[in-house]
């Protein structure tokens, strides 16, 4: 695929040198046009060592190649990152005064667009209305992550990391191909998708919650949360508000997510209760601890030192936990009516595989959707694939999905969501 990458003059231009290594090591053809602010940041050996291409900035550069127009017109994709207030600005009023601002006034392909900038700039009015404009005008735009900024200061405005950049790319190009095909269309779609999730409003829950035994032990589970974050991350590039509550991960925040952090089952119980209400969707990925301590003990619970009993250890109550999932699906049709999607993890028994598992659990919990899926010492938790069983209250049918990675597992349960939005 032709990707022309564009780099304006932030100080995260140093992030694009990675994501145009992952772009050619994924085997894309990718011309770099960087803004002339851009260079004081990385330099143009750095681009075309990088591309085995030429940089330019300027339309004056091999005007007999007529670049200006060429490039958007024969490109699969062009991505911006970063993209600043004054690119952003340029692009959303049209402005051609640089090689990138016409590239972005040619392309008939998909643009994605990763503004980074300081907060206060990313939060301005006159920002805020130019990404409006750029995205009803079909740009996709990936919203930046919170987190450290230029010098001390911190917030929303950081460049998304290069490999959830690239994710999103790889997307679009794989969206882009599949409407071409649908529609016998050998060229690359015009841009006009703004996701088939714009505007919904997502709630993910994602890690493993920790039961606290006292200050120092605690009962939890060996979940990573990355199937819950690529959740997370898919329905964001799909156009959805998410809203990730994210139990003991050790993951970056998701570009464009707002994620809120929780402890127990008991916290995240009452974090996702207040989403509900307003949430079109509810997905139960987070691994919730089925039992907690009767008793949490204020010091640290001593081993005995009886030479009569030397092995002796002491005997922990616990009691059960709230079924979040169950509740969820009780309140709807009073107060709430989000499409409702439940995870279940199980390593079958002697008597019964995990798919009878599934669907029994899918019927007494009565969610739209059950993601069943087999986990072990070496399977699923804390690895970057996936195998996967979707169910569907009211079907026989299974969707079977993987071994995949669980980006496309993610993908695979939001095309199953969709059929019922």
């Amino acid at each position: 695929m032709k990707v022309v990458l564009g780099v304006a003059g932030g100080i995260a231009a140093y992030k694009a040198a990675s994501l145009l290594r992952l772009f050619t090591e994924g085997g894309h053809d990718v011309t770099v046009v960087p803004t002339a602010a851009a260079l004081h940041f990385v330099g143009a050996p750095t681009w075309s060592a990088l591309s085995g291409k030429p940089v330019a900035t300027e339309v004056w550069s091999d005007v007999h190649e007529v670049k200006h127009v060429r490039l958007g017109q024969e490109a699969d994709l062009v991505v911006v990152a970063p993209a600043t207030a004054d690119l952003i600005a340029r692009a959303a009023h049209g402005l051609a005064d640089d090689l990138l601002t016409n590239v972005l006034l040619t392309a008939s392909c998909p643009v994605v667009l990763a503004p980074a900038m300081h907060t206060e700039m990313w939060e301005h009015a006159a920002t805020q209305a130019n990404i409006a404009l750029l995205s009803e005008r079909g740009v996709h735009i990936v919203p930046p992550a919170s987190g450290r900024l230029t010098g001390k200061d911190s917030g929303p405005g950081r460049l998304p990391e290069p490999e959830d950049l690239y994710a999103v790319c790889l997307r679009e190009l794989a969206r882009a191909g599949s409407r071409a095909a649908a529609s016998g269309v050998s060229a690359a779609p015009a841009t006009g998708v703004r996701g088939p999730l714009a505007g919904r409003r997502v709630v993910i829950t994602a890690g493993g919650t920790r039961e606290p035994l006292d200050p120092v032990r605690y009962l939890g589970n060996n979940s990573s949360g990355k199937q819950g974050y690529a959740l997370a991350r898919v329905a964001a590039s799909r156009g959805a508000v998410v809203t990730l509550v994210a139990a003991h991960t050790a993951l970056a925040d998701p570009a464009g997510v707002q994620v809120q952090r929780v402890g127990t089952a008991l916290e995240l119980k009452a974090a996702v209760e207040a989403l509900v209400p307003e949430a079109d969707v509810v997905v139960m990925a987070a691994a919730v601890a089925d039992f907690r301590p009767a008793a949490y003990a204020d010091h640290k619970i001593k081993k005995t030192h009886d030479p009569a009993d030397p092995d002796a250890a002491p005997t922990i109550d616990l009691v059960r936990n709230p079924d979040i999932l169950a509740g969820i699906v009780a309140v709807r049709g009073s107060t709430v009516s989000p499409v409702v999607v439940g995870f279940a993890a199980e390593t079958g028994d002697g008597e019964h595989a995990v798919l009878d598992l599934g669907r029994e659990k899918l019927a007494r919990k009565g969610c739209d959707l059950l993601v069943v899926n087999e986990v072990g010492a070496d399977r699923t938790f804390g690895k970057d694939d996936n195998l996967v069983h979707i169910l569907r209250q009211g079907s026989d049918d299974v969707t079977e999905v993987g071994p995949a990675s669980k980006d496309d597992v993610a993908a695979a349960v939001w095309d199953a969501v969709q059929s019922l939005l």
